[in-house]
């Protein structure tokens, strides 16, 4: 993250001169909600009605599908959205993909990735977990879906809401360090666990 982006409480920012590129740029958290609950809902019913699948293996991949998606979270947050900015275009496309949002942390219209976005990536997971799984697909990619789901509303409620007073308060705080102390630590928001294990929960002490 370029050091010179710090973070505004409050206003949003114009990416595209284009109205409609703009327009495509920002959704409702409800709309890619509920897509991908709809897509993993009807998946798990055509995994049900059109497929050998045991009720177990049904359980197991749908959990699997869970925990991976929350690896591809932390993955992805850390190396994609995070990534070096050595030049111009690597700048460009890091403020456009995640710098604006650690700019302007609380608009609402960019906590989440645009419909259009959503629909072109759960139809080339589908194909692509359809090639690598066969019919294990449709019960693998529902939970990742579902995963995806979850961190999504999190992700939501922790920039929009104020610090809750249950089970969520510790994600709220994680994010909340990551935007407003390090960009370089914490890097997952629906689970801290990947950051455990790879050793990004904390700043790294300096040897002396």
């Amino acid at each position: 993250m370029p050091p010179e982006i710090k973070p505004k409480n409050q206003g949003t920012k114009q990416l595209f001169k284009s109205p409609v590129l703009e327009k495509l740029s920002r959704t409702h958290i409800s709309v890619p909600l509920l897509i991908f609950t709809t897509f993993a809902c009807a998946l798990l019913y055509w995994s049900i009605t059109h497929t050998s699948l045991s009720t177990l293996q049904t359980i197991l991949m749908f959990l699997l599908g869970v925990v991976s998606f929350s690896w591809v979270e932390y993955t992805v947050h850390r190396h994609v959205f995070h990534m070096a900015t050595y030049n111009k275009l690597r700048e460009k496309a890091q403020y456009i993909m995640h710098g604006v949002h650690h700019e302007f942390p609380k608009d609402k219209d960019r906590l989440a990735m645009p419909p259009l976005v959503s629909v072109t990536i759960s139809t080339i997971l589908l194909l692509l977990f359809r090639l690598v799984l066969g019919d294990l697909a449709f019960s693998f990619l529902p939970g990742f879906l579902v995963g995806y789901a979850a961190y999504l509303s999190i992700h939501y409620v922790v920039h929009a809401y104020p610090p809750p007073k249950n089970v969520f308060r510790k994600l709220w705080i994680n994010h909340s360090m990551h935007h407003y102390k390090n960009g370089d630590i914490i890097f997952g928001v629906s689970s801290p666990l990947w950051d455990y294990i790879y050793g990004t929960m904390k700043e790294k002490k300096s040897a002396t």
